[in-house]
């Protein structure tokens, strides 16, 4: 039986042909460029970097296929930050040693705080990936983020629960007080809440992102009858937390955090998933031609469609690479030592040049905060099995009032 040709190898055999003729094509016997890929590959957390790891190699493999860096080929340098300040610090200081150009990363913006100052230090451009807290970009002039800031994003939800529930009148809060990231977006969502004109249940319930038990501040924030309950935390213990709201006997709307935003959160609260709403910076049926290229290698070999953190992770790859590029159009690789090198491409990626990437067309502020159009909101809806889902996209119409579901929705399995 022949073996179906994918859009993958088309778009790419198209792309080498034209690019052979200006002799770009990556050379394997060129001495590769190193880029640093610094995220959460072990802990609770890893069920988010697993997702950042597929989308960073999918990029990697796809621009050393359209050619690397003008011929150089690019080659994607793994650690492993699991979930905690050590283990990111420790990631980063051996990516340094080992000579990466930029490191796309950290996982969490709680291991951000404490591992970008050493590559603001070494003169090493970061870009984060997923790290959504206040401040990140403030950390230094070598730091930079495809994660749009939380207080752009989770208003969002919230809207979106109004919209399909305009009597919430009192919303309970919960958040993971040991992480850095849980911490910024609750006061968001609680700075929310109140413009808003809703009610704020107190006290605001906290939690460790390591708990497995939330009885006791179940029970305590359903006591005050929210109509909508908004929980800031990962992927395992939101999962957990939720499963939970829904055994006590809650049947309100639920938002979830940026930190629930995976499909890797079904085998968690399972069937009891069904409904949670989350923001999105990333859409999978965004249509232009790098996203629907990216979309399709990642359903390709992943079998569901591809997930927020593993698009802003290829984005962050996408923007190294061109990068490096311009670098080398403009001043020559080879004339620049590692040094001026990454300060080169820092001072690319900072000089508002702009990146046509599977969010969308992006650029960055002087201070490397991210500028990014469009924005999403989903809703996850599980399937009979209870074990796979879907998140399914939100459409507000103009008065924020009317909405209605996109008829394709992200099957995944919950792998």
């Amino acid at each position: 039986m022949l073996k179906k040709v994918s859009l993958k190898y088309r778009f790419v055999v198209s792309c080498a042909v034209a690019l052979m003729s200006f002799g770009m094509v990556a050379s394997q016997d060129a001495e590769p460029i190193k880029i640093g890929v610094g995220v959460a590959q072990t802990s609770n957390v890893a069920l988010l970097g697993q997702e950042q790891v597929i989308g960073a190699r999918i990029a990697g493999e796809y621009f050393n296929e359209l050619g690397g860096v003008n011929g150089r080929p690019i080659e994607l340098v793994f650690q492993d930050t699991a979930g905690d300040e050590a283990g990111a610090i420790n990631a980063f200081q051996t990516l340094i040693a080992d000579g990466v150009v930029g490191i796309l990363g950290p996982t969490l913006s709680q291991q951000a705080f404490s591992a970008d100052p050493i590559a603001e230090t070494e003169g090493v451009p970061v870009i984060a990936p997923s790290n959504t807290a206040k401040g990140i970009p403030q950390i230094g002039q070598y730091i930079s983020r495809v994660s749009a800031p939380v207080a752009v994003v989770a208003p969002n939800a919230v809207r979106a629960a109004l919209a399909i529930n305009p009597e919430i009148e009192r919303v309970a809060v919960f958040f993971a007080q040991n992480d850095a990231f849980s911490v910024s977006e609750t006061g968001t969502f609680q700075e929310t809440v109140v413009e808003f004109g809703l009610e704020l249940i107190e006290p605001v319930q906290s939690f460790q992102t390591t708990d497995t038990d939330f009885s006791s501040q179940v029970t305590n924030a359903l006591s005050g009858d929210p109509q909508l309950v908004i929980v800031s935390g990962l992927a395992a213990d939101g999962g957990n937390l939720v499963r939970q709201l829904r055994e006590f006997g809650y049947e309100g709307l639920i938002v979830g955090g940026n930190g629930l935003n995976t499909a890797n959160i079904y085998p968690v609260c399972q069937a009891l998933c069904d409904g949670i709403i989350i923001a999105q910076a990333y859409s999978y049926s965004l249509d232009t031609e790098v996203n629907n290229t990216f979309r399709e290698i990642y359903k390709e070999e992943q079998g569901k469609e591809p997930p927020q953190f593993s698009g802003q992770a290829f984005a962050g790859i996408q923007v190294f690479v061109e990068s490096l590029i311009e670098v080398d159009d403009t001043l020559g690789i080879d004339n620049l030592s590692l040094v001026e090198l990454r300060t080169a491409v820092n001072d690319v990626i900072l000089s508002g040049k702009t990146f046509d990437t599977p969010l969308g067309v992006i650029s960055f502020t002087e201070e490397g905060e991210l500028i990014q159009a469009e924005f999403y909101v989903a809703q996850i809806q599980m399937n009979e099995d209870g074990q796979t889902g879907q998140f399914v996209f939100i459409e507000f119409g103009g008065d924020e009032e009317e909405m209605d579901m996109e008829e394709e929705a992200t099957p995944a399995s919950g792998g």
